[in-house]
This record gives structure tokens, sequence and C-alpha cells, in this order.
């Protein structure tokens, strides 16, 4: 038996878990039709059969129609949900994994304009920033309505197998009665901490009703707001001792920070450049005083740390959540003794970011989380042996060269620069990023242990292509800069490029045009910051860098808004001359021609990339496809057969930038789903 402290069983109640490791409660809208349907059930699967002990599904299951969800929730108030979530929780069961799903009001926290059109309502009238609505303040029958409503939602949670229900108090209805912020009623629910528990303990008592003393019933909460008038450190604590107290709680899954605001909720579920397990202390000290089984999780990344977290008595059950987007295979690689082949999660947090922007979660750099009924996770070897080239060693041209030779091909991959990384490396010159480096370092030891031959300091031609006697070449060069966007003066700007990698030094007057809203233009406006300068940030858009998104945007904002900086929006940059030993920016708008002229010594120009494709052109005459794509084939995971060249001696393919400026997951995502069918 092994003595890791990870992998030790676990008892909660009746329930034995087979280890310590838990994905906790997350929403990767999934659903269909609010319905945790075959994609939502093989993402979950996918990490049951890998050997994670406890799977808890749906960020937030909404129990009411007044809880209409803002990214694609689970419709627990439907009794449509019990045969897909039986489903969901047999074929978990299977694999020794349990089974449970969080409920909740979202209260102020959604939108009237959703679902069915009905009044957004809270224990208040204060709209919650993230999401605007202004709620109506609960009346007594609201109350028992609700409370009913949670009931009935654990009764067909219980109907369906599950092996337990966890209760959301963190930013929704259920804090918003707890919390001083966000509670102004009269009577038995507001007031005192007495009064402002008692819709808690009122759901408690109706769920325990339907569900019985053995049904594992927990409760995800916020032991403390970190925000003026909230929950205190000393309130939080007495309220997880009334918790505790109760009888009616099987275990605490402890919170700490408020998440009505992106600042907040990036400091509750912290992303890369942030500190690592921040709350893991307090969460330990809510165990030592409560002495409840407690879970927790909150950038816990790596193996060491969620070791940690266990063998010192912090935590009973550590969630690695994230983690286990990047990796589903976390527990079974640390069961055969191969963590150094996980797949790290480097904390972009661009899982997280996409749902709040109403999309489906998706892991930077594992193109295969949530696509787990088209993508693999693990690759099948190939029936035949190719020689395959691969141009460019940015994370695209690695992902290409990793699946290749997991599929049991003979790599070659070539690259201009003296090491590999492409446009990550630039990335993670700013220190905050760095750990984007793992998303080529990761690659770049699966390639290392899979035989894969580089040639750096590299500028492959036609010819040197050519003579390796390639079946397959993969030309992912990436992209260059695109600065040539102004009707005149394009030579007298400088690139978001030139300022990161250090080639330009940055002026003390800037104007950053950002005309491509990603990070690059930010990370510029950064680096010019911290150097003294004033930094003008401008754009075309409504809204700056809407491809950085709102967790990301926060650390930005913290830097930028304490340094001289400014903001302007809806503007553009059409021209720039010289004047004097100055640069006269011509700025007009797309709602109106303004023609208003502003100095500045240095513009810098964000605009994407054009792709770097002259090799891939120069090739494709001798290509027996011509660089055609099968689309259809591609999007249906079918290899690709086109012959139009009877002549061409490799099938020939381009990926990510250097087919167009996208980002990270779209270059990966490229690879994977090409590669894999080679």
């Amino acid at each position: 038996m092994s003595t890791d402290p990870l992998l030790q069983p676990y008892r909660l109640k009746h329930l034995t878990l087979k280890n310590r490791i838990m994905t906790t409660s997350h929403e990767p809208a999934y659903p269909e039709d609010g319905m945790p349907k075959d994609r939502y059930r093989a993402y979950h699967v996918e990490r049951a059969k890998a050997g994670v002990a406890l799977t808890m599904t749906a960020g937030s299951a909404a129990v009411s129609r007044d809880s209409p969800p803002v990214f694609n929730n689970v419709l627990a108030y439907k009794d449509e949900v019990v045969p897909w979530m039986r489903k969901l929780a047999d074929d978990c069961h299977e694999h020794g994994c349990a089974v449970m799903i969080q409920l909740t009001h979202l209260g102020r926290r959604t939108h009237w304009n959703k679902g069915d059109w009905l009044p957004a309502v809270s224990a208040g009238h204060e709209r919650e920033r993230a999401h605007r609505a202004f709620p109506k303040k609960l009346e007594d029958w609201d109350i028992a309505r609700i409370i009913t409503d949670y009931a009935d939602a654990a009764e067909r949670m219980q109907a369906a197998g599950l092996d337990g229900i966890e209760l959301q108090a963190y930013g929704h209805l259920m804090d918003q009665f707890w919390s001083p912020r966000t509670n102004t009623l009269d009577g038995p629910y507001g007031g005192s901490l007495d009064n402002r528990l008692r819709f808690t303990f009122d759901v408690l008592q109706a769920i325990r009703k339907r569900v019985g003393d053995a049904f594992i019933v927990g409760i995800r909460y916020t032991a403390d707001e970190v925000a003026p008038g909230g929950i205190s450190v000393s309130e939080g604590l007495e309220i997880s001792r009334r918790l505790a107290a109760c009888g009616q709680v099987d275990f605490l899954n402890v919170i700490r920070g408020h998440i009505d605001t992106d600042p907040g909720l990036t400091d509750v579920i912290p992303v890369q450049g942030m500190k690592n397990a921040p709350h893991l202390d307090f969460a330990g000290t809510i165990r030592r005083d409560t002495g409840l089984p407690t879970f927790h999780a909150a950038k816990i990344p790596d193996v060491a740390t969620a070791r940690h977290a266990v063998a010192s008595g912090l935590l009973d059950m550590v969630g690695m959540t994230r983690a286990h987007m990047a990796d589903p295979h976390i527990v079974q690689k640390i069961v055969e003794n191969r963590e150094d082949d996980i797949r790290p999660c480097v904390g972009a947090t661009y899982c997280l970011d996409r749902i709040y922007q109403a999309g489906d979660a998706l892991c930077i750099h594992n193109a295969a989380t949530g696509r787990e009924l088209s993508m693999p996770h693990v690759i099948s070897p190939a029936t035949a042996r190719r020689k395959v080239v691969v141009v460019g060693a940015g994370p695209g041209g690695l992902e290409a060269a990793r699946v290749a030779a997991e599929r049991g091909h003979d790599v070659t991959v070539l690259e201009a620069a003296n090491e590999p990384g492409g446009q990550i490396r630039l990335t993670a010159q700013s220190p905050r990023r760095r750990e984007m480096m793992s998303i080529i370092d990761w690659r770049m030891s699966q390639c290392a242990a899979r035989d894969v031959e580089f040639h750096f300091n590299t500028l492959a031609e036609a010819s040197d292509i050519q003579r390796l006697s390639p079946d397959v070449v993969i030309v992912a060069t990436g992209g260059l800069p695109d600065t040539d966007v102004l009707r005149d003066g394009n030579d007298l700007v400088v690139s978001s490029w030139d300022i990161i990698s250090g080639d330009v030094k940055p002026g003390r007057h800037v104007l950053v045009y950002d005309d491509a809203g990603d990070h690059v233009g930010l990370q510029a406006a950064e680096i010019i910051a911290k150097s003294g300068a004033h930094v003008e940030i401008m754009t075309p858009d409504r809204s700056f860098a809407p491809d950085v998104m709102a967790m990301n945007l926060v650390p930005y904002m913290r830097t930028l808004q304490a340094l001289d900086t400014r903001f302007t929006v809806t503007y553009t940059l059409s021209s720039v001359r010289p004047s004097g030993n100055r640069l006269l920016a011509v700025i007009d708008s797309d709602y109106a021609a303004l023609g208003q002229e502003r100095d500045f010594d240095q513009i810098v120009v964000n605009h994407g990339t054009v792709p770097l494709d002259e090799l891939y052109h120069e090739l494709r005459a001798g290509s027996a496809n011509l660089g055609a794509v099968d689309h259809d084939a591609l999007i249906a995971g079918r290899p690709q057969t086109i012959q139009t060249n009877p002549a061409g001696s490799y099938q020939l393919f381009r990926i990510g930038d250097a087919v167009s400026a996208r980002n990270t997951h779209a270059a990966i995502y490229d690879a994977l789903r090409l590669v894999k069918d080679l």
C-alpha cells in the first residue's frame, strides 16, 4: 500500500473516498438545454477513469426558476435532470469515483433578462456589479418558496443516485442573507447573525426532511469576505462553528473572499503570477476550529502543494480543479510514479474567463478538455510509421511534434531561433506570466522522451525540407507583428513585441494603440508604465483588451492604475507624422471623422500578427494536397486524404498563427486535431 498522503482513503460519513483528491464544483458550461448530457458526462467520466476520488459536478446548479443561469448552469429545478444525473453518477461510480452536485440559488448574481425573465431576488436591493441586475428584495412568500425549491432539488439528486450535495454560500443568495453588505431585511431573516443565518438552517432542515440523515450534505461558503462591512474573520469562524454544531452539515468547503467584482473573484480564484494556495492556511484554521471534514481549492496547481495540504492536516480533501482541466489523469500518474508527466496548469485561467464571457470552459493548452467526445487525452499509435517534419517550435509546432511522436512517427523539428517557445517565450518575459513557459517545457520533455529530433538556429528553406524526404510537413512558423495599419506613418511606429522583447526602449510620453485587444498590448503598456513614462492605451473598441477577459485583466489594472496611465476607448489612430522630435497622431473614430491631433514621443501599435507563410507557399507545389485541408474530415476526426497533385511527395499543412492571428489554444487545437489522425 502506498504511504503517499494523497493516496490514502478518507471516510466521509458512510462513504469511503479512495484518495484525497477531488475536483470541486465548477460549471464548465457544457450543459445542453440545462441538462448534463453526453459532453458534460464525458468530461467528468474522464477524470473518474483516471482515479479522482470525488467529482463535484455543477458550479451552481439552479434550484429555482428565478435563479436563471448566466453561464449555462445545470437546471436542478427540472425533473428531467434526474435521468441525466443518474447516468453521469452511474458511469463515474463504475470507476470508483463518488459524485456530488452543488445546488444554489444565485440571488442577485444573475440578470432579469435571462431564462423566464423573472426579477432577480436578494436580501436587499443593491446591485451586484458583475451581473448588473437590481434585485427585488425578498418577501416572506419568496423565502418559503425558495426553501421548498432547495428541498425539491436535493430530493432529485438523491433520486439520481448521487452520493451527496453541496450548498453554495459565497456570492449567492445564501450568503447574501449572511452578509451585512447585502442583507437589509427586517424581521426574522435580517439584523442579527442569528437572523441572517436563519434562511440557511431553514434550508438545511427542509432538505433533511426530504433526504434523511444518511445522505451527505455539505456547504461551500465564505468564512471571510475580505470586504469592508462584510463577513469578518471572527464572524466567519462563528458561522463555521454553528454549521458544525447544527448536526445537519457533513463537510465544510472553505472559501475566503467575495466574488461580486472581478478583482474580488480573482482574489478568490487566483490567476497566474499570483500566490499559490493563498487561502490554504485559513482553511486549515477552520478545520482545527470546527473538527468537521474540510475541503478547499484555490490555485493548488501541483501535486507537491496538494500533498502538503493533506500531510500537514490542513485539509481532508484537496481540490485540484483547474489542474484537472490541464491534465485529467493526475491521480493515475501519481499512482504510476509518473508525476513528471503531469501536464501542468499554468494558471492562465482561460477556462474561467471564457465562462464569464458566456463561452464554454477550455484549457489553454489541453485542447482535449471539454472535447472528450471527439479529442483524445491519450494518443493512440498509428498503424504505419511516417516521417514528419515540423517547422517551428512554438506551442502549435511542439504540440504537433508531441502528438506525432506519440503516434510513433519519426519526427524532426526545425526552428529558426536558438531555443523553443515562439510567442510564448516573448509572453514569459513578463515576470507575472512566467508560468506560461511550462506550456513549452512540458512539450519539450514529452518530445525528448520520444526521441524527437530538434534543429535550432535553422532558417529552413524548401530545399532543406525536401532533402529530409518527409511524408508530412507541418508549417508552424507563426506570425510577425502587423504594424502596417495606418493611413500614413507606419514607418514611425513600433510594435508591442519591440517593447516586450527589449529591442526598443520605452519613451516618456507614449501612446499604445491596441487594435487587437489581447495580452500583448497590455504587457507592453505595463512595461512602459513601470519605466516611469506616461502611457495612454487607446482602442477603437468600446472596451479595451476584450481578449484578455475579466480575471486576467485584474493584475494589469492593479499595476496600471497605480501608475501614470490613461485608458481611451472608441478612438482610432488614423495616421502619424513627425513634428520636430515628437510624433503627431491624427485621431479619429468609427462614430465620426474627428481629425484630432495630439503629440507623443513614441507610438506603439498592437494589431495582431500577419502569417509568416512564405515557406508554406514555397512547399505547396511539391505537396500531394497542395496545402488543402478537408474541413469535414478534420472536424469529424478522420484522416486527411486529399490527393490533388499526383506528383506531390508529401502532405502539407500549416497551423496556428502561420494561418491567421489567433491564440495559444487555437494553435494547440489545430495541431491536436490534425496530427492525432496522421
